[in-house]
């Protein structure tokens, strides 16, 4: 652990604290709305870094009290010593987490977008499922649920649909589902019983913020067309549907949520801009991601990630090795157990990494 860091971060701490009650930062807004989230980074910290700092002191005064002792004395002053320590391990620990290097992604919002893969009408039907516990999840959690593109099937599956998902920590806490879902089950349209294999593609993006991707108009054409698919009485009536096409990088994103053109393009270019950021932040990660993977997958949507088995109602995490038998709650958006312990495995592995 890096206790001359920790100081430097105590020490930045009691100045910022000294400065927000200055005459000078409270006539200032900006300055004083700048020093207060400074002060709400570092707090948790200060807060774990001074209760280490006390059990580790009483650990020691205990340590010294036994050494003075004899008899029954001296094995109580002991067993508190052993506490103190065991309480400043937990400690130690907690502050080597909180010291890792933030993903400054986490806690904006984020993109989803959700494509049948392999296995015809029972993946798009799979894709639907996933949608909903998706959609159950955001729910629980009080994010904005706003679809942005749906193509759906005849029999209520889902070819592809994106959605914008808004709330703090949005991407940090669904970043983990990237990837290739697998489900084993018997199809509805199946008539022997036999189970069939299927998947579906999950992609989470994180939403691009102004001062990240500017986009040239030179560089984009927007076409309207007539919305399709079920909806209201203005599908196929009038040309509200918007595709936006994205020249140097070939990126086509579509909108026919909305009746008005004016907002399906607002949503649209949303959505452009977070593939873009993703694109251009791929590419700026490539390298580093080469060198060190994580443990729980490279993030790399190609990459099957788990897998959904009706039949004994398991779900398998492959990253983790994780095995959970809950397929009813799991589906109807129940996935923090999952989400926590990938996050769990994460953490780990960049600790271990550090070492």
């Amino acid at each position: 652990m890096n206790g001359e860091r920790l100081c430097a971060i105590e020490a930045r701490f009691e100045e910022i604290e000294r400065e927000l009650s200055s005459p000078d930062a409270l006539s200032d807004a900006e300055r004083w709305k700048k020093l207060v989230k400074e002060r709400a980074e570092t707090e948790e910290i200060v807060s774990v870094f001074r209760d280490y700092k006390r059990a580790v002191a009483e650990a020691e005064a205990a340590e010294r009290e036994a050494e003075r002792e004899s008899g029954e004395m001296r094995e109580l002053f002991f067993e508190e010593c052993a506490s103190c320590k065991r309480r400043a391990d937990g400690l130690e620990q907690t502050l080597r987490e909180l010291l890792l290097p933030k993903d400054k992604n986490d806690s904006r919002n984020c993109t989803l977008e959700i494509r049948a893969g392999a296995g015809g009408e029972e993946a798009a039907l799979f894709g639907g499922v996933l949608l909903r516990m998706y959609e159950g999840y955001c729910l629980k959690h009080r994010f904005k649920w706003e679809v942005v593109d749906f193509n759906g099937t005849e029999l209520g599956g889902v070819k592809e649909a994106v959605v914008n998902i808004t709330g703090k920590g949005a991407y940090g806490l669904l970043k983990y589902e990237s990837g290739v879902h697998r489900v084993q089950r018997v199809p509805e349209t199946e008539s022997q019983g036999r189970i069939h294999t299927s998947t579906a593609t999950v992609a989470v993006l994180p939403e691009a913020e102004e001062v990240d991707v500017e986009i040239n108009e030179k560089d984009i054409r927007i076409d309207t067309y007539r919305s399709s698919g079920a909806g209201g009485q203005h599908i196929n009536k009038t040309d509200s549907a918007i595709r936006i096409t994205h020249f140097p990088t070939g990126i086509v994103v579509s909108c026919q949520d909305e009746r008005s053109q004016l907002k399906n393009k607002e949503k649209a270019m949303r959505v452009l801009k977070t593939r873009l950021y993703d694109h251009y932040r791929g590419a700026a990660d490539r390298a580093e991601a080469q060198n060190r993977k994580s443990l729980v997958g490279s993030g790399d949507r190609s990459e099957r990630i788990r897998t959904y088995n009706f039949p004994q109602s398991r779900i398998t995490d492959h990253r983790i090795g994780l095995s959970l038998f809950s397929m009813e709650s799991f589906l109807a958006g129940e996935i923090d157990e999952m989400i926590e312990a990938l996050a769990r495995a994460e953490r780990e592995a960049r600790l271990a990494g550090e070492q």
